[in-house]
Order: C-alpha cells, then structure tokens, then sequence
C-alpha cells in the first residue's frame, strides 16, 4: 500500500514485467496442488496469451479473469 492510502498497481507476473496488469490467472498444477489450493499469475495485455499459453501447455486448469480498475470481472 502507498503512504497516502492508495492500492499500489497489481504488477505483471512476466519476469522482467513491470506494466500494470490487467488480467489475474488462476491455476494449479494437479500432480502437486489438491483441487482447492488455486496458485495466481497477474499479466499485462501483452504478456496475459504468453502466460496462458504456457499453463495450458502444460494441461493445467486454468481460468483467466479481466481486471478493470481494481476490481474483477467474470
């Protein structure tokens, strides 16, 4: 949180990503993760079809949820 009470930017999870995201994956690995623990990537408009595409390569489950203005969309 900022000093003057602001939320901070949700940042992309793409190493060496520093944008703003606006999408939120959730995912888990079900060889290691049971169906209730949920892991979260956040990604930039430019990285968010690199980032699915990689979990979905990988057959995990996977839901990619829109951010707008701090706030989750279906």
């Amino acid at each position: 949180m900022s000093w003057f009470g602001e939320p901070e930017a949700l940042t992309c999870s793409r190493a060496g990503c520093t944008a703003t995201a606006g999408w939120r994956l959730e995912w888990r690995n079900p060889k290691i993760h049971s169906s209730d623990r949920v892991k979260v990537w956040l990604a930039c408009a430019d990285h968010v079809d690199y980032l699915r595409e990689f979990l979905a390569a990988r057959d995990f489950p996977l839901v990619v949820v829109a951010i707008e203005d701090g706030r989750e969309t279906a």
